[in-house]
């Protein structure tokens, strides 16, 4: 993550990775393209009502720019990549996954199943918003997966309202996932008929399509209600899976005692990805 001190600096980074211009910047927020170079130069802030309209043109976390577009602007970490945000270095990285696995305590009226299309057409943003993996997938696919597995299709708001985080799950038929694990098929070869209730087969397959979150605060949140249902909720040996080249879950998984089915170094290259795409598997044996 790197350090940002003001707007004016985190916005000469988004123009920079985006490949925009002032003018292009200035287009979307439909204003004169002076009022972008006061801003980058920290001239003056944005008014308080361009704050929500810089988060739907930047998709930039929403307290990130209020935390910077302020009188005394709170300095904050923030990876565009991840689009992941902290207040502090000590923040920044994720804890060990005990400290995550006893939060199931953790509640929040701010997650819930995801519901609506809006909310879909957020998650998808997100997804598309990690370059290093294209998680491009069918709405149907997403509301199918909902509808068997609300319990952990879920999505996040910060305090003021706005998108902050997802998880996204694929109760997967065996059959299925066995050949996203042999390399017969990808993620994105799921059709609808490999959706099953996990209810109604042995050893289900909980295939994470993806999860996201805007800072580890949100991302407890949704690691307690998981820890819900795959604590209360299963009552027979499962399986884990995720498909990620992010650098953060391979923490997690190595932690969990997960297994890399495989990983892909051609991939690697050619998603011009920091970190080598893997399959992880975690099965998980309850005790009878």
């Amino acid at each position: 993550m790197k350090k940002y001190s003001t707007i004016g600096e985190l916005l000469l980074d988004y123009r920079a990775i985006n490949g925009l211009t002032k003018l292009d910047l200035a287009e979307k927020f439909d204003i004169d393209v002076r009022t972008i170079n006061r801003w980058e130069k920290n001239q003056t802030l944005l008014k308080p009502e361009k704050e929500a309209e810089m988060v739907d043109i930047t998709f930039i976390p929403y307290q990130l720019i209020r935390n910077l577009n302020a009188p005394v602007p709170i300095p904050t970490y923030y990876d565009f990549s991840l689009r992941k945000y902290s207040v502090s270095e000590l923040s920044k990285d994720l804890p060990h996954v005990d400290w995550l696995g006893s939060i199931d305590i953790l509640s929040t009226e701010r997650i819930r199943t995801i519901s609506s299309d809006a909310e879909l057409d957020l998650i998808l943003r997100s997804t598309m918003n990690q370059p290093e993996i294209n998680k491009k997938i069918s709405k149907d696919i997403l509301l199918r997966a909902i509808e068997l597995l609300p319990e952990i299709n879920l999505i996040i708001y910060d305090v003021s309202g706005f998108y902050s985080g997802h998880s996204i799950y694929f109760p997967l038929r065996n059959e299925t996932y066995q050949k996203i694990r042999s390399r017969e098929i990808t993620e994105f070869d799921i059709t609808l008929d490999d959706l099953v209730d996990f209810r109604t087969v042995e050893n289900p397959v909980f295939y994470l399509f993806d999860m996201s979150a805007d800072c580890n605060d949100n991302l407890f949140f949704i690691f307690g209600s998981l820890n819900v249902f795959f604590k209360e909720t299963l009552s027979s040996n499962y399986v884990t899976a995720s498909f990620t080249s992010r650098s953060d879950s391979f923490s997690i998984n190595e932690q969990l005692g997960s297994i890399i089915v495989w990983e892909d170094k051609e991939m690697q290259k050619e998603l011009n990805s920091k970190a080598v795409p893997r399959l992880y598997e975690t099965k998980f044996i309850l005790e009878q």
